[in-house]
């Protein structure tokens, strides 16, 4: 049995489905210990009775309810040695059609998640029984380095999550040396999420046909591809890894599209 992660302690966030719930099923098949949070219950309790993993509910834009969900896993298993920072949501509206409300939802959960989720990790990574020790894997996507047009906070949020990546990766590394940090870019991702927006347009059919074509590789990207590059920052084999974006991109900004 592979066992690339044997013996840690990982919580996925917004893991009831997509990329989390591959990334949630790839990193217990690899021997961790997992936890699936999210404010889909019923998926991540399935979810969660299926693979053998601890479902909480979790909202990742409320600090308390994060300082709850690593008291819990503290009480429980004494560690924690990864956290994914997946959860994250997608509202489609131009700067133009961006109402406050929309900017502050979006960035609730999409970028003050990932701050919260990163600080409150490291509080517990640095006090790990061997020292201070830990990956911090932060979900963002090609619009990390591009502008999508229809989504003016989802690519504000985004950007956001790559450069405070690299913030926390150069203070981890240079305070307790063990503990990394990384973001991952994927491009367009056959998700529930992006189900949802196709299905919103007038046509659905010709706006996945766009979004596929977008990468070169002619194809949307698996939840499973990204759940294999979380699962490589995660395990030791990445030790010198921090402060880097992994692209899961299908070679998009190899040969850039204007969106």
């Amino acid at each position: 049995m592979p066992d690339r992660l044997a013996g840690k302690i990982c919580l996925v966030t917004g893991g009831a489905s997509g990329i989390g719930a591959a990334t949630a099923r790839r990193f217990k098949d690899e021997g961790a210990t997992v936890i699936v949070s999210d404010v889909q219950d019923e998926l991540g309790q399935a979810l969660a009775k299926d693979i053998g993993a601890t479902y909480l509910r979790q909202d990742v834009s409320r600090e308390d309810e994060w300082k709850g969900a690593f008291a819990s896993i503290k009480s429980d298993h004494g560690r924690l040695d990864v956290l994914v920072n997946n959860a994250g949501i997608f509202r489609g509206a131009t700067i133009e059609e961006t109402s406050l409300e929309i900017w502050r939802q979006v960035l609730d959960v999409n970028l003050t998640g990932v701050m919260l989720g990163c600080r409150e990790a490291i509080a517990i990574m640095k006090d790990n029984p061997e020292g201070p020790a830990g990956s911090l894997i932060n979900i963002s996507s090609i619009t990390g380095f591009v502008g999508l047009a229809s989504g003016a906070a989802y690519t504000a949020s985004k950007g956001g999550v790559r450069l405070l990546s690299k913030s926390i990766a150069v203070h981890c590394a240079r305070t307790y040396q063990n503990i990394r940090c990384n973001s991952v870019h994927p491009g367009t991702i056959d998700t529930p999420m992006n189900q949802a927006a196709f299905d919103a347009s007038e046509d659905p059919a010709a706006m996945r046909d766009m979004f596929s074509s977008l990468q070169p590789i002619g194809r949307m990207i698996r939840s499973d591809e990204v759940a294999g590059a979380a699962l490589y920052l995660a395990s030791d084999e990445a030790s010198a890894v921090t402060g880097t974006e992994l692209l899961i991109d299908g070679g998009w900004l190899a040969a850039p599209n204007p969106l």
